[in-house]
């Protein structure tokens, strides 16, 4: 079977691309860098059931999103996110498992020089199995070393590495040299599309406790705000409510008025002493449940000691 033209073979990739996006309310944006054929493979396979994964090039991808959005104007907040060497995994799963397993599928890499380090780079103390020859290598790097059975021992931790600096020649063959494959490639997920909006995949972390938190740090700074200017909201009435009923039971204690909730404090001015002994019994009740347990434990602690006194059976 021969192979289809040009033509046809773009046709076709515009039908499929707008068909995933009519079929799919959710996908990744993820940027491929780094990522090789046989890698992208696996990762196919590994989404197989519960993601399709697309890609092509970004002129064929604006071009089938701009002819789509007569039916999908949405769409249109995917276009400034199309740069780059990108492509598409599209899910009608659960976003944040997807991530797990897009996010799984990393090889490891070793450094090339004039590439960028994902991450930073870090040498332990070890002894490198280097003869002393190589020696002079090390010092260019101004790495500390000592020879140790023959063989250059490296010192301190070196941080040979900042993540997103460029990594240089001279690095990338110590690497090599000591066999370390400090990075690892595979999708990196720019941006999440979920049924017309775009946002961050760092919101997909965000718990729900951590939404309740947000929500209580709002509602206390509108209370506040509300009290400082006199203005009643939701927030803030229920605090005016308990000023208003300390001043009641300030003026209260002060004058003849008396009502149910100013009655305890006029009886504690009275006669403090009675709410002394209650705080006092309170007291001497908790001590008393608290050491009981330990009186107990200590009990049976003498109990066992007295069965022993310090014989054998046989003694």
């Amino acid at each position: 079977m021969g192979r289809e033209d040009r033509a046809t073979w773009k046709s076709n990739y515009f039908m499929k691309l707008v068909q995933l996006l009519d079929e799919y309310p959710k996908c990744f944006i993820v940027g491929v860098d780094n990522v090789g054929s046989r890698q992208m493979q696996q990762i196919r396979h590994s989404l197989r059931q519960s993601a399709v994964v697309l890609m092509g090039k970004n002129t064929m991808i604006r071009k089938a999103i701009r002819g789509h959005l007569e039916n999908n104007s949405a769409l249109e907040k995917i276009l400034p996110h199309i740069k780059g060497n990108v492509g598409f995994v599209f899910t009608k799963e659960d976003l944040i498992e997807v991530r797990d397993r897009i996010l799984d599928n990393k090889v490891k890499a070793p450094a090339k020089a004039g590439s960028l380090a994902p991450c930073d780079v870090k040498i332990p103390p070890q002894n490198t199995g280097l003869g002393p020859e190589k020696t002079s290598f090390f010092q260019a790097l101004q790495i500390p070393t000592k020879i140790s059975k023959g063989t250059i021992e490296i010192l301190n931790e070196i941080h040979l590495i900042k993540k997103d600096d460029k990594v240089g020649a001279s690095e990338a063959t110590l690497l090599n040299m000591l066999n370390i494959s400090p990075f690892t490639f595979g999708l990196v997920i720019n941006q999440v599309y979920d049924s017309g909006t775009v946002f961050s995949p760092a919101i997909l972390d965000i718990t729900p406790e951590d939404l309740r938190a947000k929500f209580l740090e709002g509602v206390r700074n509108v209370a506040a705000v509300s009290l400082q200017i006199g203005y009643p909201t939701i927030a803030s009435v229920p605090h005016s409510i308990v000023r208003g009923l300390k001043n009641l039971i300030a003026i209260a204690v002060e004058t003849d008025i008396t009502f149910k909730e100013a009655e305890m404090a006029k009886e504690y001015i009275k006669d403090p002493s009675k709410f002394a002994s209650t705080t006092a019994a309170e007291t001497v009740a908790t001590t008393t449940a608290e050491a009981a347990p330990k009186a107990a434990e200590k009990e049976e602690s003498e109990e066992s000691e007295d069965d022993d006194m310090g014989f054998g059976l046989f003694d």
